[in-house]
């Protein structure tokens, strides 16, 4: 299985964030998913938009990784709009929320009311969350 993984695109230059992205991508791929990373399969001088929209196809789920900075992204948002219209992504949407939840109060989309979310927190205990990403998607397929 294919999945996307979405994130603000400023994660690429922080050490943590970065870090953290990858122990979800390895997480994923221990559990035999095939990981699209726009920060690691879109290199200089190649056509972001098309290899994104040719993934975002070819993908069979998504994860989405939220911070209350993010949440308002056009890309972000277009991503989740793209997962929530196309039934290839049906119960395979994970939203993961980066951070104190306390500060998503009011600013989580409406259709992530609905959807089982993942909360990673700041203080780096996120191994069992992050398996939990991994089983939420292999439950759906």
């Amino acid at each position: 299985m294919k999945v996307f993984l979405s994130h603000p695109s400023n994660y690429r230059y922080d050490k943590d964030d970065s870090d953290l992205i990858q122990k979800i991508t390895d997480e994923l791929k221990r559990a035999g998913m095939d990981v699209w990373d726009d920060s690691v399969e879109v290199l200089p001088g190649d056509n972001w938009a098309q290899l994104t929209s040719q993934a975002l196809e070819e993908s069979q789920a998504m994860v989405v990784l939220l911070t209350p900075e993010s949440i308002d992204s056009k890309w972000i948002n277009w991503n989740i709009g793209f997962a929530l219209g196309n039934i290839s992504y049906k119960h395979r949407l994970i939203p993961v929320l980066v951070g104190d939840p306390k500060r998503f109060e009011q600013k989580i989309p409406a259709a992530f009311r609905y959807l089982k979310v993942i909360n990673l927190s700041d203080n780096g205990k996120n191994d069992e969350n992050i398996r939990q990403i991994a089983e939420a998607i292999k439950q759906a397929a």
